[in-house]
């Protein structure tokens, strides 16, 4: 007799496991159920149907129910909302969302899948002003028959994270003005504050009006009104909150859920019912760094636990090594890039680590297209271990990103990460590749090369009064600077190591840390006490540009090319 295998959810954990149980068995009865009007589309493409990037809507839909019942034989239900499961009795009900009629199916083996939905808080007025999620297809539908009927001048995106980011971004290439809304101190969650950075200051340039550490209290007609006080005119609204685990549905169904209402799984994806297995943003994944659960609401991950489910149901070995968070955004010309642990995550994990900052050049200097890398890296302390890196970059930060993310998977160190032999041409990369000089510079702190102090700091050094040395040429100096620091040119320094005061610390800055390295080596050797400024005068700029941005307190220390007095128009050079 044929096993009898359901489905609740499809896009991407889902359909990827009813693809592959077809793969692995073809006399098995699959059967998906999606409670929505299509089964499989690109939920990370809806944002950019709103510019006219991805023009039709129908290009969204990745599989039809009649594409999966030809090419693999699966029976893909639409409109069809599981509501609730008896894993006794080893069935499920099935309302149909059109005709409300319910229905029993029995199941040998059941898949949940279910996905999340998007928070949408109670707020007050909320019915007083057109408002939107991003979720599924039918939303950017409605948010497109929006724009088409009203021609919206303005419109406030509430939430800093994916799905905020894209919608603004994609809100503004339509030529519509955007404030973004983010509770916390930063937008881009992924990535530590100070990374942030380069992805805000690009929006900033952008026209985009970021609202930081503020609240929505409640709406008002074309009003959004936050806890600070501040009120915004605005023409309509999308929530990109966050999400919760769609799991109502279990309720009381002998699947233990957390507190939070995620699926709790073994590393097999079974769930505590019998023939019950998960995937998908409904679950939480064990991080392969620090052992800890997180929930990982991506397509890849949502992918590859769709097919191991496949295989553990056909009785096959499953090997689930956890996983590390990889992830990529675009905001207009920059691109941001994160994989592993993040220094925010670290700080809470109890592991001993060390920071990288680098500004390497993508490619060779002198091509069309010249950019820097952004780059931070995270290590533990002692073994090496490469633990997380982040990049922000106008070229590729995807590449770096991915080659980091293998090397967390090998359990690679910082020497193994200079070792690396990676591809190289003028127009892709630099005979270093970027990956190869952040290695370079972690494996000389592990082994206590140099003493190094973050970007970050150099704005409390000069308020107290500490020797801040620039040795960037004459030339760079003049054409921007940092208030307070005193250049000495690196051609030169030799010659004038009698006006620097040896009794006190000497902190080096140039532009992106590496010719800073080479003084801090030199001053050592001539028995200085001396720290390197890790990122140096690119991470300082951008730092500093956005720090005043987003407190208008805050003293402007940057002067030259930093553009305007205060930073605020964040109109930096990259």
């Amino acid at each position: 007799m044929s096993k009898r295998i359901l489905i609740v959810g499809g896009v991407a954990g889902g359909a990827s496991a009813a693809a592959r149980s077809r793969r692995l068995d073809e006399n098995a009865q699959i059967v998906m159920f999606e409670r929505g009007p299509v089964v499989s589309f690109s939920n990370c493409c809806l944002p950019y149907h709103i510019s006219g990037l991805v023009e039709q809507e129908e290009t969204l839909i990745l599989m039809t129910p009649e594409k999966f019942k030809g090419q693999y034989k699966i029976d893909a239900v639409v409109n069809s909302n599981v509501i609730s499961v008896d894993t006794e009795a080893k069935t499920i009900q099935v309302e149909d969302t059109i005709t409300k009629e319910v229905r029993t199916e029995k199941y040998d083996s059941l898949v949940v899948s279910p996905g999340a939905d998007a928070i949408v808080p109670p707020f007050k007025g909320l019915d007083k002003i057109d408002n939107f999620v991003l979720k599924t297809v039918p939303d950017v539908s409605k948010i497109m028959k929006f724009v088409h009927a009203k021609n919206p001048k303005h419109i406030t995106v509430v939430g800093g994270g994916f799905i905020g980011l894209e919608a603004a971004e994609n809100l503004r290439e339509r030529g519509i003005a955007v404030t973004l809304i983010e509770g916390t101190n930063q937008i881009i969650p992924f990535v530590d504050r100070e990374m942030s950075f380069f992805g805000q200051a690009e929006m900033v340039k952008h026209g985009i009006e970021v609202v930081l550490e503020d609240l929505v209290e409640g709406f008002d007609t074309r009003k959004v009104l936050l806890k600070s006080g501040r009120e915004i005119e605005t023409d309509g609204v999308i929530l990109g909150i966050g999400v919760r685990p769609s799991t109502g549905f279990l309720k009381d169904s002998g699947v233990e859920l957390t507190d939070r209402g995620y699926i709790v799984t073994n590393d097999n994806y079974e769930t505590t019912a019998k023939d019950v297995y998960a995937a998908g943003d409904a679950i939480l994944v064990r991080n392969q760094l620090t052992g800890n659960l997180m929930p990982l609401a991506m397509a890849g991950p949502a992918n590859k636990q769709g097919r191991l489910i496949a295989d553990r149901i056909a009785g096959r070995s499953v090997q689930n090594k956890g996983y590390i968070g990889s992830g990529v955004v675009k905001l207009f010309g920059m691109h941001i890039a994160s994989t592993g642990l993040s220094e925010k995550m670290l700080k809470d994990s109890g592991i001993d680590y060390e920071v990288v900052y680098a500004a390497p050049p993508g490619i060779v200097g002198i091509m069309p297209g010249a950019h820097l890398v952004f780059s931070k890296l995270t290590f533990e302390k002692g073994t090496g271990k490469v633990l997380g890196a982040q990049f922000a970059t106008t070229g590729s930060p995807d590449k770096r990103a991915d080659v980091i993310a293998t090397a967390i998977k090998a359990g690679m160190t910082v020497e193994d990460l200079y070792d690396l032999e990676l591809t190289y041409a003028p127009s892709f990369g630099t005979g270093k590749d970027v990956v190869n000089k952040i290695g370079y510079i972690g494996s000389n702190l592990n082994e206590g090369a140099f003493k190094q102090i973050s970007f970050t700091e150099v704005y409390d050094l000069l308020k107290a009064g500490e020797q801040v040395i620039d040795v960037r040429e004459v030339n760079e100096f003049e054409s921007g600077r940092v208030k307070g620091t005193v250049n000495i040119p690196m051609s030169v320094m030799r010659d004038r190591l009698d006006e620097l005061d040896k009794s006190r610390t000497v902190y080096v800055h140039c532009r992106t840390g590496e010719r800073s390295y080479n003084m801090t080596l030199m001053l050592q050797a001539n028995g200085f006490d001396v720290k390197n400024v890790a990122g140096s005068y690119e991470f300082i700029k951008m730092y500093e540009a956005v720090s005043c941005y987003n407190d208008s307190t805050r003293e402007d220390i940057m002067l030259g090319d930093c553009s305007v007095g205060c930073c605020r128009s964040i109109e930096t050079t990259m």
